[in-house]
């Protein structure tokens, strides 16, 4: 049977004629597909899942009371297009007492809905065929998938562990700089846990500025700083002159899927951002930005989140370290990020982190994240869920005695 007409009509940005025949899985999909595997095979044993990379609480109470009023409030039933003038504000108020960092609300903060929206929109405004996005690997794709969509290229940025996890920015070839336009980086960064430094900051700006490009600063792990205070981009001399940052209240508020977020910085890329936009949404429902206001006033919120994560992370890399990997505190994040075991005493070898992460779902339910973009890596993440530090315990007790019965090799 020939294929219909509109098989004919799809874009190549995602695939062209060949749109849906594609038999590549997705990184993720393969997990999935494991996990199930996993609980298929061994239903009587527990999936230890370090996988997930979302909060494993929901948003405060006295988040969600806020959010219980105002949802019934008749003047929040209306668009709000690009946002209100007192979530502008609380995020004013928030990156001056935790930040240091002085934003004027009406023309450099504008909301997002989610930091995910943020970084697909930000190449509308800039990216033509043929221009270059600068991204480090392994990260978050989306501005770099939103870059190939508008025509453009990306070039990727290994953080190597040998280069402590930053990009190297003296030896991008000369050809490419030429035709680049953004910078896509991402501190504290998912998934390496490194923290940004006011040097590598200070050269990022260099860098823009004697190459005409545009910074786009990823900090929506900024409340989970563990190593020395938070920073911002925009705290460096000379950073608001040549890019954004964007945050999310969703790692460090509890507020994963209620898609909120803002870009701040240079007014101009702030005024580009909301009219592309403008054209894109009609503004995160009110009553959600009110609750967020409420959040972000409410300091306790993201101190209580980084105990606990931070917590959860030192018995992680104590348990890891007992079962032989190669690991340490990350600086920031709820992610670590630990070099790939070799393979398993009279066992398997792993030629990848894939094939050590499907290993490790379907032989003995513990999942991990494989990152082989930059040498091999797995990312464990501690938003599995337990309500109390018996049950952390716990978890750490089992994941310990599956992993020494496992005897891995490094």
């Amino acid at each position: 049977m020939s294929d219909p007409y509109i098989q004919q009509l799809f874009a190549d940005r995602i695939g062209g004629v060949n749109y849906g025949k594609d038999d590549n899985i997705y990184k993720f999909e393969k997990i999935k597909r494991a996990k199930r595997k996993a609980l298929a095979d061994y239903p009587d044993r527990l999936l230890i899942d370090f996988g997930i990379g979302e909060n494993d609480e929901m948003a405060p109470e006295a988040v969600r009371q806020v959010m219980a009023e105002e949802i019934s409030n008749p003047e929040n039933r209306g668009y709000a297009d690009n946002g209100i003038v007192e979530f502008k504000e609380a995020v004013a108020r928030f990156m001056q007492r935790h930040l240091g960092v002085e934003l004027d609300a009406t023309t450099e903060i504008n909301h997002c809905i989610g930091s995910k929206t943020a970084l697909a929109i930000m190449p509308a405004a800039f990216i033509n065929p043929g221009d270059v996005t600068l991204m480090t690997v392994p990260g978050y794709p989306v501005a770099g998938t939103h870059t190939f969509y508008y025509g453009g290229t990306v070039h990727k940025l290994p953080l190597l562990a040998e280069n402590d996890f930053f990009p190297d920015l003296d030896n991008i070839p000369a050809d490419v700089l030429a035709k680049a336009k953004l910078l896509v980086i991402n501190y504290p960064n998912s998934p390496t846990g490194k923290v940004a430094t006011k040097e590598f900051y200070a050269k990022v700006v260099k860098f823009a500025k004697a190459n005409n490009i545009v910074v786009i600063q990823d900090a929506a792990h900024a409340v989970l700083t563990f190593e020395g205070e938070p920073l911002s981009f925009l705290s460096i001399p000379g950073a608001k002159d040549v890019g954004v940052e964007i945050h999310s209240l969703s790692k460090g508020f509890d507020m994963i899927g209620w898609r909120i977020g803002w870009v701040c910085g240079n007014p101009l890329l702030v005024q580009a951002f909301s009219d592309v936009k403008d054209n894109c949404d009609s503004g995160q429902f009110i009553a959600i930005q009110k609750a967020a206001v409420a959040a972000l006033d409410d300091d306790e919120i993201p101190r209580q989140i980084k105990i606990k994560y931070e917590r959860r992370l030192r018995k992680l890399v104590d348990m890891l370290t007992r079962c032989g990997f190669e690991c340490e505190m990350p600086g920031g994040t709820y992610f670590l990020y630990a070099k790939n075991p070799q393979g398993v005493e009279g066992g398997p070898t792993f030629a990848t982190a894939e094939e050590a992460s499907q290993y490790l779902i379907t032989e003995h339910s513990i999942c991990t994240v494989p990152w082989d973009d930059a040498g091999a890596f797995l990312r464990f993440s501690v938003t599995y869920v337990a309500p109390d530090e018996a049950a952390e315990d716990a978890i750490m007790a089992e994941t310990e005695s599956r992993l020494k019965t496992i005897q891995l090799n490094f």
